[in-house]
């Protein structure tokens, strides 16, 4: 194995010092559970322009639920996932973004109270500074509960890969940025997602075996979510964003412009196949096709049955896991009414049918039966693509680690103008 990576890496080291370099480019590198997509983006000002594409096919034994289970596998895909960007792109871009998923990415929105000593004195950066790191204290304590929980009491070490202010109260007045304001009372809501160290470590590594400088590690519901809410500081989107992918469905929930929280569960369109390979005892290739062939309606009639039978009832398992992951978010007073897919899983159309008229709903507090709809690239605030082929919501996820790296560049004060709100959200890195 260590043999096997080494030869990886010193290919990619000799492919990558062949090839022009440049700091005005950043990558999008999303490693899914059944496909690896590269997005080379140019940098300009504010906003990213897509010029290169790469998308490899995972082996069965690379990933499990959605976590990196073969390392050199993994570095050998997403080598030449980037090398076809490159090509297309011209430059070898070297700063990445790497989106992590899985059941035990854990990511919440904390409230918390905060009575001041001193109400008369102006809030500086440094005191505001403390409450975030009380805030994000509690998060991680919670975070940890809950994996221990679920791990059967076994303790795990987890890392904070995001963090972003969802609404802040002073006194009963809503403030976007708390910096000089008076006040007796703080009420923060903050979101923030943990994912096990070992997972981070594995992304790490990768990233090191590629020759990518690592700018960020993104829990890819919040990467989706912040494709959509963009950079609009007034933006007061509410949706519920579902990412289909091929080992787990990631569920994010946006209110008003702030992301309320995510969630994950392992079953992704992989599962469909899977069901189809045991129903019909056939490989698991040729069940992938099978899948693929009743979503075009290109299905022959002696496999259409057991097909049909297999996907209905991992179809029902999932719409459980859909129901019990937004019964998690018992703090809204209710859910928005549009449901926003994307993902490899979502193309499925069984899954599309049983949102659209299935009574899933009807026990979550929805005002009215929610809306399906698909994420388009156009949809995605900030970033255009100039290669064409960007033109599904199968890159979704991966444009949205792009709008993250470009938030972390802001927050760093190495692109653009920087506003109020970008200097605040520093705070959430340190």
């Amino acid at each position: 194995m260590l043999n096997k990576i080494k030869q990886i890496t010193e290919k990619i080291k000799i492919d990558r010092d062949t090839k022009k370099t440049s700091d005005q480019y950043i990558v999008g590198l999303d490693i899914g559970t059944e496909f690896v997509k590269a997005l080379i983006a140019k940098i300009s000002g504010n906003k990213l322009e897509i010029v290169g594409v790469g998308k490899s096919h995972q082996q069965l034994t690379d990933m499990q639920a959605g976590a990196i289970a073969d390392i050199a596998g993994v570095v050998a895909n997403c080598d030449e996932a980037l090398n076809q960007a490159e090509q297309q792109a011209g430059v070898s871009a070297r700063t990445a973004v790497i989106g992590i998923a899985g059941e035990l990415v854990k990511g919440t929105t904390t409230t918390i109270k905060c009575t001041r000593k001193n109400s008369t004195k102006p809030l500086d950066a440094e005191e505001f500074a403390q409450i975030i790191s009380l805030v994000q204290e509690r998060a991680e304590l919670k975070a940890k509960q809950s994996l221990e929980w679920e791990l059967g009491g076994k303790s795990i070490d987890i890392k904070l890969v995001n963090s972003a202010i969802v609404n802040i109260d002073i006194d009963g007045y809503l403030v976007t940025n708390p910096i000089g304001f008076q006040g007796k009372e703080i009420l923060i809501q903050l979101y923030t997602a943990f994912a096990p160290l070992i997972h981070i470590g594995a992304l790490d590594k990768t990233a090191q075996e590629l020759d990518l400088d690592l700018l960020a590690v993104a829990a890819e519901p919040f990467a989706v979510a912040r494709s959509i809410i963009g950079d609009d500081p007034n933006a007061n989107t509410s949706a519920i964003l579902m990412d289909i992918g091929g080992g787990t469905t990631d569920i994010a929930v946006i209110n008003e412009g702030g992301v309320q929280g995510t969630q994950m569960f392992g079953i992704g369109g992989r599962a469909f196949t899977k069901s189809i390979e045991r129903e019909l005892d056939v490989s698991f290739g040729s069940a992938e096709k099978l899948k693929l062939a009743i979503s075009n309606n290109n299905l022959s009639e002696k496999f259409k049955k057991g097909v049909i039978s297999a996907i209905t009832q991992t179809a029902d398992v999932w719409e459980s896991g859909v129901e019990l992951a937004l019964a998690e978010f018992n703090k809204l007073d209710h859910l928005p009414n549009t449901v926003l897919l994307c993902g490899g899983g979502a193309s499925l159309d069984l899954i599309v049918d049983r949102l659209e008229e299935g009574d899933w709903y009807k026990d979550l507090p929805f005002t009215k039966k929610p809306k399906i709809h698909y994420i388009h690239p156009s949809d995605v605030s900030g970033i255009i693509d100039s290669t064409g082929e960007v033109n599904d919501h199968t890159f979704i996820t991966a444009m949205g680690l792009l709008r993250v790296g470009m938030d972390t560049l802001i927050q760093q004060g190495n692109k653009g103008t920087i506003s109020l709100r970008d200097k605040l959200e520093r705070v959430l890195k340190k």
